[in-house]
């Protein structure tokens, strides 16, 4: 049996639900910590469970390089090998085989692409996608597909969902129906809303457990991201999560669970900490800043993370302007805290019939800036 989706409550197009896999259960609205390379960089992953982590994300193209998937599946899979019992969700290594990799040549059978630490090579299709995210394990399983940077033009972009919708059939077949497991769909089109329709048309008749909306937040604006948005989530099923791959801030992610969105992943939270930027309800501070330096506050007093309201400002900028380890670690826990207790906020406020007036309340706390 897949795993199961089951929506619990809605508020005009914002929704809650539980996804259930065999390794428990999933709230949603959810953000998933970016774990690249088995971790979530700069924070242990206890404390990740205890900020409210459901469920975090692996990259097959980091985790296939260093230190491999099958070295993984010998020592008992990526879960028992991080230490987290927890679902994880993987994605193909689609979009980093693009971003990352020296050299690439693209095909039908996939894409040869050569390795940015050592510039070996390896083939990553569809196929071999599934395998590697079968030997780690993972609860969620993503397609492989192309994803292409915007702008781009209409004819790169129709090329590229196409192809990657034979590669969605190919994935499909490679996946290994494991009980709890279930593998994701992902849409693609560029910024035309007309391919958009066409490649959720076609990936809602191929019974995938959830749909993706993939391509966004690569450069592009963020009303083109919401008006892709709008006119994709009409043509996704609604007894399946949604999933917005790759976004973003805490605007993005009020703004998108707003359309219908269900599911989140970004580096921004993790990456901001370890460059002095905390997420807070007032807004971002940049505790680099000098006027940080003779600050007792803390970042919020109101928080229950420790490392949100345990440290003054002031020390948080020595760490920072020093170099310290420490400040990354405080800065990122304080980050992931922040965006999972939105989450929360997002679940309450929807189940409540409230999701409106919390965002924009939530909205208007962030123009206060630092207090």
């Amino acid at each position: 049996m897949s795993l199961k989706f089951t929506v619990q409550s809605t508020d005009k197009n914002a929704r809650t639900g539980i996804i259930t896999t065999s390794r428990g259960v999933i709230k949603t609205p959810v953000f998933m910590p970016v774990g690249t390379a088995a971790t979530v960089k700069a924070m242990v992953l206890d404390d990740v469970r205890l900020a409210g982590a459901d469920i975090i994300l692996g990259n097959v193209y980091h985790l296939m390089l260093r230190p491999g998937a099958e070295r993984i599946a010998r020592l008992g899979g990526l879960h028992k090998f991080m230490n987290w019992p927890y679902p994880i969700l993987t994605d193909s290594g689609g979009f980093q085989v693009m971003s990352l990799s020296k050299l690439r040549k693209l095909s039908e059978e996939g894409v040869v692409f050569q390795s940015h630490i050592d510039g070996s090579k390896h083939l990553l299709s569809p196929e071999r996608s599934l395998e590697i995210q079968d030997l780690l394990g993972s609860d969620i399983q993503m397609q492989f597909d192309e994803c292409i940077k915007l702008p781009c033009s209409d004819d790169e972009a129709s090329r590229a969902m196409n192809l990657s919708l034979r590669w969605a059939a190919r994935s499909r077949e490679a996946f290994h129906n494991v009980d709890g497991r279930g593998i994701f769909g992902i849409v693609q089109g560029g910024s035309n809303k007309e391919l958009r329709h066409q490649s959720a048309k076609f990936l809602a008749e191929m019974d995938f457990d959830g749909l993706a909306v993939g391509g966004l937040a690569v450069g592009e604006p963020q009303q083109i991201m919401l008006e892709m948005l709008e006119s994709t989530l009409p043509h996704l099923p609604t007894n399946k999560p949604h999933y917005l791959m790759g976004v973003g801030t805490p605007d993005d992610i009020i703004k998108a669970v707003c359309r219908g969105i269900d599911m989140f992943d970004c580096v921004m939270p993790t990456r901001a900490g370890r460059h002095g930027l905390a997420y807070t309800r007032y807004g971002a501070i940049n505790i680099r800043n000098a006027k940080y330096a003779d600050d007792p506050r803390p970042l919020d007093p109101q928080s229950a993370c420790v490392a949100t309201n345990g440290y003054s400002r002031a020390y948080l900028h020595h760490l920072v302007r020093s170099h310290e380890i420490l400040g990354m670690m405080l800065l990122t826990q304080s980050n992931i805290a922040y965006y999972l207790n939105l989450m929360q906020g997002i679940r309450d406020a929807i189940t409540n019939k409230s999701f409106e007036e919390f965002a924009l309340k939530t909205t208007e706390d962030w123009k206060t800036g630092d207090i």
